[in-house]
This record gives structure tokens, sequence and C-alpha cells, in this order.
């Protein structure tokens, strides 16, 4: 077991002064020694919680409070590249199908240029029927096939022009689209059931599970590593992310628990979400030095 890539989340919450915190926040965390940055994508939260539209559509299961303050992830991680060199910027996760795929992809483009090629696109198909309802250009029972479209559409815009792509749906004749992305953009895909797992192993660079006992994600990492040699690919092209999340005030001790266990089980990149408790700067600070420290004292970093 050797060292892993640790990361924590921005400040992304109204309850923050995003004008400030942001990127005083960022700022501080590459200086302390973190590697990576993240942001998450949330919509809305409706008021109506019944029924499909609980939590991960699950009837009566509320949604967490802090996702109707959220900001948008793109405008957050383009702050704290702005003020950053160092540090990788990662989406935790962002959904294409809520998007125009061409326009995400130009998106994502642009920030990994801005960046100097520090972008990292963690993805996922969605769950929310009332986010797909309010801005998806396909259904919630298509966000697989949605998903799959736009890796199709994106590989074609982060290629070299002309571009040319023709899917039925989207047409792009041969055009420019600029900028290209500085490196080739990792995408790191979330979900844990047999699709989600089969468009992981066969076209993205790695795993990002959360909510996971860690002997279940290196079970699950062994198998997608056998299921991308099957396609004929490289097993250590599948890497993962872990996204440890912290729902209360964090006892730092039990986060380092969790990131040793899972780096036993091979997960090279572990960034943690400090909880919405840490309503100030300051806190957020204070928590983020605590958690370097103990991993640098465990070996971990």
């Amino acid at each position: 077991m050797g060292p892993v890539k640790l990361g924590v989340n921005l400040p992304q919450t109204t309850t923050y002064d995003l004008a400030h915190d942001v990127t005083a926040f960022a700022r501080e965390a590459e200086r302390i020694g973190f590697d990576s940055l993240w942001a998450y994508e949330r919509v809305l939260t409706p008021q109506d919680q019944s029924g499909p539209h609980g939590l991960y559509g699950i009837p009566g299961v509320p949604w967490p409070d802090r996702y109707g303050y959220t900001t948008d992830p793109l405008v957050t991680l383009s702050m704290a590249a702005a003020v950053t060199s160092r540090a990788e910027l990662g989406t935790g996760v962002l959904v294409p199908p809520l998007h125009l795929p061409v326009r995400l992809a130009k998106t994502l483009a642009a920030l990994d240029t801005a960046s100097g090629g520090r972008l990292i696109a963690g993805l996922g198909a969605g769950w929310s029927i009332d986010e797909f309802e309010a801005t998806a250009p396909r259904p919630l029972t298509e966000r697989g096939a949605a998903l799959d479209e736009f890796l199709d559409v994106a590989e074609a815009v982060w290629g070299p022009d002309p571009v040319s792509f023709d899917n039925g749906r989207y047409a792009i004749k041969p055009s420019r689209i600029n900028p290209k992305p500085v490196r080739r953009i990792p995408i790191v895909l979330g979900g844990r059931g047999e699709p989600a797992l089969r468009r992981i192993a066969r076209r993205a660079d790695g795993w990002l599970p959360t909510a996971t006992p860690a002997d279940q994600v290196g079970e699950t990492l062994t198998r997608l590593r056998d299921m991308a040699a099957a396609e004929g690919r490289d097993r250590s092209a599948i890497t993962c992310v872990f996204q440890l999340g912290v729902a209360t005030t964090p006892a730092i001790p039990k986060i380092v628990e969790e990131i040793e266990a899972l780096a036993k089980v091979g997960v090279d990149h572990v960034y943690v979400t400090l909880p919405s408790a840490l309503s100030s700067l300051n806190e957020l600070i204070d928590t983020a030095v605590a958690l370097m420290s103990a991993a640098e004292d465990a070996g971990l970093h």
C-alpha cells in the first residue's frame, strides 16, 4: 500500500461568500498539499419529494438541504483554476444527460485549457426526474443512452479539426471546434449497475464510486479490470477515484481509517466531501489542514 492522491471539495453552497471563499479555499487547499479540488452538479431541489421525486428516486427519502443552495460546478472549478497551478480539478459528478452534448464538450475542453490540462471529468447518468424534466434533452428513461451519446460527441469534439459527427440525433458538419483539451481529459464514471460497469470497462479511464465498503470496492475494481482486459484494454487503464462523503462534523481519525482501507484494495485517489455543517471558510480550512496532517502522519500522502 502506497500513498494515495487526496482531494477535497470546494465550498459550493450559498452559505459561503462565494465571491471570496471559493478562491481563498482553493489557494489554501493547494498550498496545504491537496492533489485535487472537486465540485458537483445539482440543478434544483423539488418541493415535492414524494414518490419518484425522493432522493435517488426513492419514495419518501428527503434530499439534503444543501442541494437547494448549490452553485454551478463548472463556474466553481473555473474560479479555482484561476488561482491554482498544480491541483487537478474534478467534477464529482457532472450529469451530461442534463446538457446539450456539443456545448458541454466544448465547455469542458475550455476549462481544461484554462487550467493548463488539469480537468478530471467525473460523470454520471443522473437520477432526478425533476432535473430531467426541467433541463434534459432526453427523458430520464434514456439517461444511459444520453450519457453514451455525450461520450461519443465529446470524443469527436475533443479530436482534431475538422470535427464531423452524425448519429441521427445530432449532426456536426465538418467544422472547427476549439479549444482542444491540453491533454486527453480523464473520464471517470459513477455507478454500480451492470450497464454502468460495462460502460466503464469499455470506454472510461476509471470508476468513481461512493458510499461503498472498501471490500466491495476492491472486488468491483478487480472485476472492472477483468472486464476491460476482455475488451482488449490494459487492466491498469482502469483507475479508481473514491468520493468519501462526510455527513457530520468529521472525526478525522475515522476518515483516515477509511482512506487506509480503500488504499489497501487498490484505490489510488480519494476525495473527501467535507460536511455542509462547516459553514465558514475558517472551519473548512481548519478541517482540511487537520485531514492532510493526519493522512501524512499515517503515511497515506
